[in-house]
């Protein structure tokens, strides 16, 4: 295809294509960035993974959480002391207990306490009941005490560490594990200390890398990564600023994950850009001409692709789950600013610096291209000499991997969070060895003082209670800790949670809740299955309007659904297979099915939109076989390079010791490779060749002209090429 270039004088661009516009563009963004810095800066100070915060915001065990940080003493972290010797404890070893109980009780006293929870002295007593607080076990081989610590001390992950070295001095054979609740949140608070740094630097290596390895230029490579570097520290400013301006809840994960949506997205955007931009000066002498003709052809695509990512993530807003629904602004407002950057400061910073930034394969001006078929062009003509091989190997392919579904989906309990067991893990096992009448975490039930005594009785009498001991009364409040026999967040446990709930609501007045570390996880889980099934459908509504719009047919964007949906399903299943029988996980963390669903069929649906809206414009001269085939060979490189961006970026998430992290990086990585390398390169052109011209069904191109003889014989369903919109 030849395209005669136009004089600057009658750029058709107009005052866009003006030499001071890029450098007021630049100009802009200079003045942006001076105030984003100090702001994106501050994030971090802003992110909270606090029980209050982060809970199901209508569940009973946020009411509980909120309730206990509003008590006196009640904003404290529970921590467990778990002493063992495999041939038993020795008088030795138990005065060394009591030595350290003493010294940390004095080290650590409560900072605020009531009259119930005093003697006639002032002084905290040591139980309730004036016992001990220091607990043998039945088989003589291990010794525990609890010691709860005001948050005023500081954070669990900044008390952790200081009271395992102050029980570091005892005999020898003696081990202790410190663990309990606030042993966990501190173990898991220390995996995300300097996430964010490690997941932009990590990021920042792998894009330049990939970019490295596309352009294979010693330069080009730098301009998108300062461009959506730009994007991100725009984005995290922006994010400090809604969450200070609207109370939106940013914890550490989302945190990690807006910097993976803005690089990988903005990649992708450059990616497409450039692609046009260098087609365009083939046919363009004038860079500011050429690259309005790319933002023509390419900006379409890359908004229509945003859009629907940001349609997407608005949807999380309905999520009842508060760290779920905070990811969807946050999510939004990167993916905007990736937008704005790619479409402005990106292509300023080219236009500025010339075809030169192209070196060594600078692209050169000619009034005749030469168009090679290439290895995309050569796929194409193989996928319509076999449509329906092709479109049912793929289907077969898609749905082999969709069997992995039949593994283990179970939902992942905390303590397996961890790629490598930390002490808080490894002691609830001891815990469990030696204690087996304390087999769960402790739920907390608040009940008003005039029942508390009837509320304990009757959670006594519920099966699957180990042990009720009533605490402090204060600010209206009574507080009964209750012992469950079974392992923590199994379903055993759960059950038993549900029955405490069932009892205590059933006596009249008493106003009791129930909740503590077990019950939150049970309402996050239960609450992240009702979001699923009211944010998927609405995810999958959204999406498929954006389509119906950018592609003003009602069929095709049904079809690139479809397709997005069965890969969905072939990406998890593999993933579970991988997960299960490879990595040995011990399940699926409940939050990964939704944010795996969004990210794929948003992100997933954006390469169908790249090949989808070039398909539409080439069919407009070609014909929709010709179109596909023009459209798969023309954008079947830089979608692919596209992919294989995002799916790096998403796999930096892998290298994280969480398991949660790894399984949404690897699930949503290899469901971006299935879509970018089989989904958008085979099935979606053998199914669009296969169903021809009412893939564009009910839009004038859908509508039969003339029969085109394309390969010798005539067909029905192909379109004249002069076919006009």
């Amino acid at each position: 295809m030849a395209v005669n270039a136009a004089p600057s004088g009658q750029a058709p661009a107009g005052r866009l294509a003006g030499r001071w516009v890029p450098w007021l563009v630049i100009g802009l963004w200079l003045v942006l960035a001076a105030g984003m810095v100090p702001l994106s800066g501050k994030l971090s100070s802003v992110t909270t993974d606090s029980a209050v915060d982060t809970l199901p915001a209508s569940a009973e065990s946020t009411k509980v959480a909120v309730l206990d940080d509003s008590l006196p003493g009640g904003d404290n972290n529970t921590f467990v002391f778990v002493y063992h010797r495999a041939d038993g404890m020795t008088d030795a070893d138990r005065a060394t207990v009591e030595r350290h109980y003493n010294t940390l009780a004095k080290q650590y006293p409560p900072k605020a306490t009531t009259a119930a929870g005093k003697d006639d002295e002032g002084d905290e007593s040591d139980e309730s009941d004036g016992g001990s607080p220091m607990r043998p076990s039945n088989d003589g081989k291990a010794m525990m005490f609890t010691l709860d610590v005001s948050t005023a001390y500081g954070a669990p992950e900044a008390i952790v560490g200081p009271l395992r070295d102050a029980a570091k001095d005892r005999p020898s054979g003696l081990e202790l594990d410190v663990t309990g609740p606030g042993a966990i949140d501190g173990d898991m608070d220390a995996v995300f200390d300097g996430i964010d740094e490690q997941v932009l630097l990590t990021t920042i290596v792998v894009v330049t890398l990939l970019l490295i390895l596309t352009y294979r230029s010693p330069v080009l490579w730098l301009i998108p990564l300062v461009a959506v570097g730009a994007a991100a520290l725009t984005s995290m400013g922006t994010v400090y600023l809604l969450v200070k301006g609207f109370g939106i809840v940013v914890n550490d994960q989302n945190s990690a994950l807006l910097t993976i949506l803005v690089f990988g997205v903005g990649t992708d955007y450059a990616l497409l850009l450039i692609a046009r931009y260098r087609e365009a000066l083939h046919h363009h002498e004038n860079v500011r001409v050429a690259m309005v003709h790319a933002l023509r052809g390419a900006a379409p695509a890359i908004v229509a692709s945003a859009a629907t990512v940001v349609a997407g993530l608005l949807c999380l807003l309905v999520a009842d789950l508060n760290s779920t629904s905070g990811l969807g602004p946050i999510g939004a407002a990167g993916i905007l600013c990736a937008l704005v950057a790619m479409l402005t400061l990106f292509p300023a910073v080219l236009v500025v610096l010339g075809r030169r930034i192209f070196w060594p394969a600078i692209p050169r001006f000619s009034t005749a291209v030469e168009e090679k078929p290439g290895l995309w062009g050569r796929l194409g003509t193989a996928i319509s000499r076999r449509r329906w091989v092709a479109a049912l190997g793929s289907l077969g392919v898609l749905g082999v991997l969709a069997l992995g579904l039949a593994g283990n989906t179970g939902a992942l309990r905390e303590q397996d969070q961890f790629l490598s067991a930390p002490e808080s893990v490894t002691g609830f096992i001891v815990l469990r060895q030696h204690f087996p009448e304390l087999g769960g975490q402790p739920m907390t039930v608040f009940t008003r003082p005039a029942h508390q005594e009837r509320v304990l009785d009757v959670v006594k009498d519920t099966r699957g209670v180990a042990l009720a001991v009533p605490e402090q009364t204060s600010g209206g409040w009574a507080n009964i800790s209750v012992f469950p026999k079974d392992a923590p967040d199994t379903v055993a446990e759960y059950d038993t949670i549900k029955r405490v709930r069932t009892a205590v609501h059933a006596v009249s007045g008493a106003e009791a809740i129930v909740g503590g570390p077990s019950a939150e996880n049970l309402d996050t889980e239960v609450t992240t299955r009702r979001d699923e099934k009211l944010v998927i459908p609405l995810v999958l509504a959204v999406v498929l309007i954006v389509l119906g719009l950018l592609l003003r047919a009602i069929l095709a964007p049904l079809v690139l659904m479809a397709t997005v949906i069965v890969s969905f399903a072939a990406a998890f299943g593999g993933s579970v297979f991988v997960f299960d029988t490879i990595l040995g996980f011990k399940g699926v963390d409940y939050s990964v099915p939704l944010l795996a669903f969004l990210f794929l069929v948003a992100l997933g649906v954006d390469y169908n939109i790249f090949l989808a809206s070039r398909a539409r414009e080439e069919t407009v001269r070609l014909g929709t076989r010709e179109g596909m085939l023009k459209a798969l060979s023309a954008t079947g490189g830089v979608i692919t390079s596209a992919g294989l961006v995002l799916a790096a970026t998403f796999a930096v998430l892998v290298t994280l010791p969480l398991v949660m992290l790894v399984e949404v990086g690897f699930l949503v990585a290899f469901g971006v490779l299935l879509d970018a390398l089989l989904v958008r390169s085979v099935l979606v052109p053998a199914l669009t060749l296969l169903i021809g011209r009412r893939m564009w069904w009910p839009s004038r191109l859908s509508r039969p002209t003339a029969e085109l003889p394309d390969d010798g014989q005539p067909h029905a369903d192909d379109e004249e090429p002069a076919l006009q919109r």
